[in-house]
């Protein structure tokens, strides 16, 4: 979920400041409109449910194949090394390609994951499925907010985008609820489904008018806008702010990548790996792959806890939206941080009076609302937070090679966490729930000390008092 905030906010930089008026925003929803950001959506709940998969399709796999713990380590976490490798190709090939040639090719690394995986016969067959499935989860968390971002009104983006990710947490979700009384193959077809449907989806919708522009097809653009806004609407002002979006893209595209590690950036990019990195250390891919093992080792109902769990999240992923601008980024950030930092202690807690042999309900029902605390928090905030300041500090001339560098420390910090839960969790317990604890604490420390408000201040205000530039 963490993931589509950041390409959310990257294509902020280069697509809003690009339409200086305020003519797009008097434009009406229309029904490609609506098309358009549902078939961008599928993406979205694919790569939650793949991401929701690995938990409740863990006993499965591992009695089916008899897999050990080190082997489903493996597979729960290659996922995302391979959204690093998709992460890293997304921005060249969509430009090359386009944005609907694209998505066409991460429902192809989907399909190809989800089919290893149904009739994967060895380790290595389900290893490689996950590892395409990664591979086009990197590619979509970049492409479809992109996509979006580039088809819809001013007005209406900013819903759009953010009921996308609504459907990444149902996704996931859905995969818990449904997960754990659902033999792991026939749950890897159903994962298969919205990738198929976005397949066909794409064949029914209109191409990016800014990539067109940026490519020079001008009669393309305004087939596409007048596709997109109606057959009697004006776009006549609408496809003047896309050729400034293209000038602008034509000045910044000269910005080195060497560039953000210069003195007067130092600050906005230690923010940014510095967060990014923290949130992840606080357990959130570990929780999210292997909460039913968790909830079976503290004694609860793996499958009514991991239900209750999903179900929870999808209110609190709904306040986000609300809470964002009204509370401001950095006081959620401290509280959200604060509330997961109580949920790990609480489990914590729990695993340690379960080895001292302590009431076994008492501790169970510990390490099962320390669970849910740490899922709602980190849903409501923690989880999504750090990638809209991430943009917002980051100056426009280094915000594509910074935010990519920035979301490859979050993968790769992501990454070690999935793999070393496993075999920390068996070694203590109590111990790894301390662990995160204390990074959920760090990530609050982190945000009260370093981290500024953005909300309510443009974002020249921000970067000026973000940078140090001469």
């Amino acid at each position: 979920m963490q993931q589509h905030n950041m390409t959310e906010s990257m294509d902020e930089g280069l697509l809003d400041r690009s339409s200086p008026s305020n003519a797009s925003s008097e434009l009406h929803v229309t029904a490609s409109i609506v098309l358009s950001s549902s078939v961008a959506s599928c993406g979205y709940f694919a790569y939650g449910f793949a991401v929701g998969y690995a938990s409740p399709a863990q006993s499965g796999i591992m009695d089916d194949l008899g897999l050990s713990i080190a082997e489903y380590s493996v597979f729960a976490s290659i996922m995302t090394f391979g959204g690093m490798i998709g992460a890293l190709i997304s921005g060249k090939v969509a430009d090359i390609f386009g944005r609907r040639v694209t998505m066409w090719l991460l429902d192809l690394f989907f399909i190809l994951g989800w089919c290893s995986i149904i009739f994967g016969k060895r380790a290595w067959w389900l290893d490689a499925g996950r590892l395409l499935m990664g591979v086009g989860s990197g590619i979509q968390l970049y492409v479809a907010p992109i996509y979006m971002s580039e088809v819809t009104p001013k007005k209406i983006r900013g819903c759009l985008v953010a009921a996308a990710s609504f459907t990444l947490t149902l996704g996931f979700s859905l995969a818990y609820y449904i997960g754990n009384n659902m033999n792991w193959r026939t749950l890897a077809l159903v994962g298969a489904s919205p990738c198929l449907i976005q397949l066909l989806g794409l064949f029914f919708i209109p191409e990016s008018p800014r990539w067109l522009s940026k490519i020079g097809l001008d009669k393309e653009v305004e087939a596409s806008l007048q596709r997109l806004r109606g057959g009697n609407a004006d776009i006549s002002t609408e496809a003047a702010e896309i050729k400034d979006y293209t000038k602008t893209v034509q000045q910044h595209s000269g910005s080195k990548f060497m560039d953000m590690f210069s003195r007067k950036y130092a600050r906005p990019l230690i923010v940014g790996t510095g967060l990014m990195a923290l949130v992840q250390f606080g357990g959130n891919s570990a929780i999210s792959s292997f909460a039913s093992s968790v909830f079976r080792a503290a004694g609860c109902s793996a499958d009514s806890a991991s239900r209750v769990m999903a179900v929870l999240q999808l209110p609190f992923a709904a306040m986000s939206i609300i809470l964002t601008e009204k509370a401001g980024r950095r006081l959620l950030m401290m509280i959200t941080s604060a509330g997961a930092c109580l949920g790990c202690f609480l489990a914590a807690l729990g695993f340690l009076l379960k080895d001292y042999h302590q009431s076994a309900e008492l501790t169970s029902q510990m390490v099962f609302i320390g669970i849910l605390l740490f899922s709602v928090f980190f849903t409501m905030g923690m989880g999504g937070t750090p990638w809209i300041i991430m943009s917002e500090i980051l100056p426009i001339n280094i915000k594509g090679s910074a935010g990519s560098f920035i979301a490859l420390v979050n993968c790769f910090t992501s990454w070690i966490v999935s793999y070393a839960f496993n075999f920390l969790f068996q070694w203590n317990a109590a111990g790894v729930f301390f662990l995160f604890a204390f990074f959920c604490g760090s990530v609050l420390v982190f945000v009260a000390m370093l981290v500024p408000e953005t909300k309510g201040r443009t974002l020249e205000e921000i970067q000026a008092s973000m940078t140090l530039l001469k």
